[in-house]
């Protein structure tokens, strides 16, 4: 059965929705109890429904004894031995401990002189007559029995060992999930504001500053040029200068190696070159997701205005899905239909003049 109340907060749009957990726990407080006999034989006289009473002892705020019925409470129970503890809920449990010589209790004996009761509720015998742990613990005869060795000069114990049901609390168990990582974020600052960059890149008159650490972790080449035992003098004078490359490819993997993502590109018929360029910036410093990236990119938009550029770039770069893709266009019927033989000529020179350039 489910209730339902107004929720305090509403819920976030587009967020994924976080199953909520709870927990129900019974709170338990417990404690125990040794009562010794000593004098067995001295009990034995006492009619049936005569008690002796131990001291007190406290579990979960409620005092508590034991009462022992040497001869049992009733006829009925006259050849047991009788164990009660005192309108509470909780468990009880009675063992018969086997004393050692000096009188302390040692280790319990097995079954069935340990009883247990589960949770039920215990009354003080106000207004009514008391709720017992155990109406039969030990019959006498096992008690007198010297092979048992349960009574020992005269002498035995029971410990009482009682847990107190002191309520019932119910824990908000739900994970509180941490948030989504957002080092992207700090670390595209950290580009955006140049702060504490160590070295600047000049890329066709365009400078940018950049920390050296961080394109290291992120590229190979860069590891090897800015901090390897190879690299380049100029770099002393934190000053680089990078040939062969356009510069806004050049800022774009930038952004990617820092936010590990790719910068909007105003899509005006130039996004297909940009992906080129920055396809062949990648290779050259081997950042190989970048490099798949683009590859996918270029492959899902190869047309006749892209397609021979690209495949000569698939080509340098040893793209070979890139390349695949070029082909299936060439192949497909749509494209059979054109004038085939001048625009194939036309691809694959152009191709082969781009491959040997490079």
């Amino acid at each position: 059965m489910a209730g339902s109340s107004p929720s305090a907060a509403a819920s976030g749009g587009g967020c994924e929705a976080v199953p909520s957990t709870s927990t129900i726990v019974a709170e338990m407080a417990t404690g125990s109890h040794v009562l010794t006999f000593d004098g067995y034989s001295g009990t034995k006289g006492l009619a049936v429904g005569v008690h002796v009473k131990s001291g007190t002892f406290v579990a979960g705020g409620h005092s508590w004894h034991i009462k022992y019925f040497p001869n049992g409470a009733t006829d009925e129970t006259s050849e047991w031995t009788k164990g009660a503890a005192a309108t509470v809920k909780a468990r009880c449990k009675l063992t018969l401990l086997l004393d050692g010589r000096d009188g302390r209790a040692a280790l319990p004996p097995p079954p069935p002189f340990t009883k247990s009761c589960e949770l039920r509720t215990f009354s003080s015998g106000k207004g009514g007559s008391d709720q017992w742990g155990h109406k039969k613990f030990v019959r006498r005869k096992e008690l007198e029995d010297p092979s048992k060795r349960l009574l020992r000069h005269d002498r035995f114990s029971v410990r009482c060992d009682v847990t107190v049901a002191v309520g019932i609390r119910t824990d908000d168990t739900t994970a509180k999930l941490p948030p989504p990582s957002d080092l992207h974020r700090h670390l595209g600052r950290l580009l955006k504001t140049n702060a504490g960059a160590d070295v600047t890149f000049d890329v066709a008159g365009h400078k940018f500053a950049a920390h050296r650490c961080v394109l290291a972790a992120r590229s190979p080449v860069f590891m090897a040029e800015l901090l390897g035992p190879m690299k380049e003098e100029d770099t002393e004078s934190h000053v680089v200068a990078i040939r062969d490359m356009d510069a806004r490819a050049f800022k774009a993997m930038l952004h990617f190696i820092y936010t590990d993502s790719l910068p909007n590109v105003d899509d005006g018929g130039e996004a297909a070159a940009m992906a080129q360029h920055l396809l062949a910036a990648a290779d050259r410093y081997d950042i190989e997701r970048l490099k798949l990236i683009c590859e996918d990119k270029l492959s899902g938009g190869v047309d006749a205005t892209t397609a021979a550029t690209t495949l000569a770039l698939a080509e340098q770069h040893g793209c070979c899905r890139l390349k695949e893709a070029c082909l299936r266009f060439m192949a497909s019927p749509a494209n059979l239909k054109r004038p085939w033989r001048a625009m194939a000529s036309s691809i694959w020179l152009e191709a082969a003049l781009l491959s040997s350039k490079n």
